[in-house]
C-alpha cells in the first residue's frame, strides 16, 4: 500500500497496525516513494554473550602483525 505523507499523518495508528500485520506500507511525497514503514522485530535484539563458546581464536591471533599490515593501520 502506498500513501501520501498527509494521509500517513492522519491514519498513522492504522498504518502501524497494518505494517505489524505484515502489510508493506510505502509513504510517498506526492507520487515519489520516500520511506517504508516496517515493524521492529523484538526477536532481533542483541543479547550479551549470545555467541559465547561459538568462536575461537588461535595462537596466531595474538602474534604481532607484519610491518606491511601495520602500515595500513597507521595511515
Amino acid at each position: 500500500m502506498q500513501v501520501t505523507i498527509h494521509s500517513a499523518k492522519t491514519h498513522l495508528s492504522r498504518l502501524i497496525r497494518q505494517a505489524c500485520e505484515g502489510e508493506e506500507i510505502i509513504i510517498s511525497r506526492g507520487n515519489q516513494p520516500v520511506v517504508r514503514l516496517v515493524p521492529i522485530d523484538p526477536q532481533g535484539r542483541r543479547v550479551f554473550g549470545a555467541m559465547h563458546g561459538q568462536a575461537a581464536t588461535g595462537d596466531a591471533f595474538f602474534e604481532p602483525l607484519p610491518d606491511d599490515e601495520l602500515e595500513g593501520w597507521n595511515q
